[in-house]
């Protein structure tokens, strides 16, 4: 006869196919269940905050919900770092744990409901008689507020015989916010006047826009507009029409591509939060521009917006492209022309206006590949260590092209997410930025490994990070194994902290590590590990790359740079807490 847990696995692998986590005596029951009687597939991880970090990289890659799973205790306290990251980054997924017994806590026993809810975590415990049901309405309720849920089994309870599982209904999710009411349409109104008669439009897309699967949409509407496009840090590759995006805005962005934005007297926002780094602490926009924004959130998030239409960022983008199309073809009297006659222009983006005197669009009138380079660096600093910038950019040339990075939190975030493009929001995460944490990098290779199998897995970590998961660097060699590749920024140091607080005289001994040789932790659980000191040392990535991705191994990489150049994010933050 089944029991609870097997009431909760199996209703759950209805619905999610992928678990990650940790076996103890509080899961144990379920975990047999999940592996005996169902079809999900169980990966194991060796630190309980892995488990979590995992099912959260599984949908950033995949955009599939997926489970975790620890025992009670301390195997539940591990998670709370990598569940507040979840929250905070509205990430759906569902944790699994065992749970104090329904006669009452033992002497071990913590009170998980209030830590799950001290970092935005509801919990729902399961019962002999409703578990399937309760496994549906956590589901539903990861789903329809993009969070993530505890689902708690009593110790007491877990093996408990609870008869044939009932079928449970489908999980509800919300549909698609359309703009609504008199005011909702009426601001449509508005942002469509503002772009049909903007000189200078832009276009930002982030993380919602991309959720909301609005990229083609917002690409009709750039190109019905002559915007140029940019997007946060989490909707890179959102606009289909690379040739017009500046890249990533704020910190991470290109100095040239800024200026650009900050020249823009329209900018419409989708899906983004326009938080003080995308917004590069409130300088992005020029004091004139006019600033819309599109997104679920109740009201605008940002001081600078001064139009604001709540809606799903697909629907809207779309009812914006069919006003601007129905409107008809005039010439400013600054020569600008408005959307009939630039959709016209077709990818040419020369217009004719009445007088036969061509017009050039403003997207074509810049140069944007040159605006969004970033400096090569040197082969060297001038310390004698290798120079993060240079070997970026090499490390760029040598990747495979069908590859998903995922990226610890510290001050070499800054490397990637500026030299090595990717072709889609869901092929860069950065799982930890959300809650300012570090060492999730390990296991978010598990996770997006599962989702993405026949991808290359890229992680990008500091030393710090590095070391502070190190124990599921085995987990991420074990999942990937030659589709998997690791680039560590070794400063011998926590960067960020040395760049804030070093600058300002206070001692850094604590902020300094001796130099760990990663690339011998490599080769103790099976991977391939280099020790990279020189550009030339990088080479060895071209080759892995050329192999057949089933004949090799893991490849860590171990370079060994500069501290003293500082990513221009991190120059932004300093030059801010001045």
């Amino acid at each position: 006869m089944p029991t609870v847990s097997a009431h909760v696995a199996l209703t759950l692998a209805q619905h999610i196919g992928a678990v990650f986590g940790v076996m103890g005596n509080g899961n144990a029951y379920f975990l047999d269940a999940i592996e005996r009687q169902t079809g999900a597939v169980f990966t194991a991880v060796r630190h309980e905050q892995g488990a979590v970090v995992a099912a959260d990289a599984h949908h950033r890659a995949s955009g599939r919900i997926a489970a975790a799973t620890t025992t009670y205790g301390a195997g539940f306290t591990n998670t709370l770092t990598a569940l507040a990251e979840s929250v905070q980054a509205h990430i759906p997924l569902v944790l699994v744990v065992g749970d104090e017994p329904t006669s009452g806590p033992r002497p071990w026993d913590v009170d998980q409901i209030a830590l799950a809810s001290a970092v935005g975590a509801r919990t729902y415990t399961v019962g002999r008689a409703d578990a399937a049901a309760t496994t549906v309405i956590a589901i539903e309720h990861a789903l329809t507020y993009r969070v993530p849920v505890v689902l708690a089994i009593p110790y007491d309870v877990a093996a408990l015989e609870a008869g044939p599982v009932p079928s449970a209904p489908e999980p509800r999710v919300p549909t698609p916010l359309a703009p609504a009411g008199e005011f909702g349409v009426g601001m449509l109104d508005d942002i469509a006047a503002a772009l049909r008669g903007a000189k200078r439009p832009f276009l930002l897309a982030g993380r919602g826009a991309w959720l909301a699967g609005a990229g083609a949409a917002l690409g009709a509407l750039a190109d019905a507009t002559g915007a140029l496009t940019a997007s946060t840090a989490l909707g890179r590759g959102i606009f289909p029409a690379a040739q017009y995006d500046l890249g990533v805005t704020g910190g991470f962005g290109a100095e040239g591509a800024m200026q650009l934005i900050h020249d823009a007297d329209v900018a419409v926002v989708f899906g983004a939060a326009l938080n003080q780094f995308t917004m590069r602490f409130g300088e992005l926009f020029a004091p004139g521009t006019r600033v819309f924004q599109v997104d679920v959130a109740p009201a605008a998030t940002h001081a600078h917006v001064g139009g604001f239409v709540r809606g799903d960022a697909k629907i809207v983008a779309e009812a914006l492209v069919e006003r601007l199309v129905a409107a008809p073809v005039a010439v400013h009297n600054s020569g600008e022309l408005d959307l009939d006659a630039r959709v016209s222009a077709g990818t040419e983006g020369h217009l004719g206006n009445s007088s036969g005197v061509m017009q050039t669009l403003w997207r074509e009138q810049v140069d944007v590949a040159s605006a969004r380079a970033y400096e090569p660096g040197d082969d060297l600093a001038a310390d004698g260590r290798l120079d993060p910038r240079s070997a970026a950019r090499r490390i760029a040339e040598l990747l495979p092209e069908d590859r998903v990075v995922v990226s610890d939190g510290g001050h070499f975030i800054g490397w990637a997410n500026m030299y090595w493009p990717v072709a889609s929001p869901d092929r860069m995460m950065m799982i930890g930025t959300a809650f300012q944490a570090i060492g999730q990098g390990w296991p978010s290779v598990v996770g997006a490994t599962r989702a993405r199998p026949h991808s290359t897995i890229v992680l990008t970590s500091g030393d710090g990070g590095g070391l502070m998961a190190i124990a599921d660097l085995e987990s991420a060699v074990r999942a990937a194994g030659g589709r998997g590749c690791a680039v560590i920024w070794n400063d011998a140091a926590y960067g960020a902290e040395i760049n804030l607080y070093g600058l300002k005289g206070l001692a850094e001994a604590p902020m300094r590590i001796p130099e760990v040789d990663f690339a011998a932790f490599a080769a103790a659980v099976g991977a391939e590990g280099v020790a990279v000191r020189t550009l030339e040392d990088l080479d060895r990535l071209g080759t892995w790359t050329a192999e057949d991705a089933d004949a090799r191994r893991f490849l860590l990489l171990d370079l060994r740079i500069s501290g003293g150049v500082i990513a221009p994010y991190q120059q932004e933050i300093i030059r801010v807490n001045s």
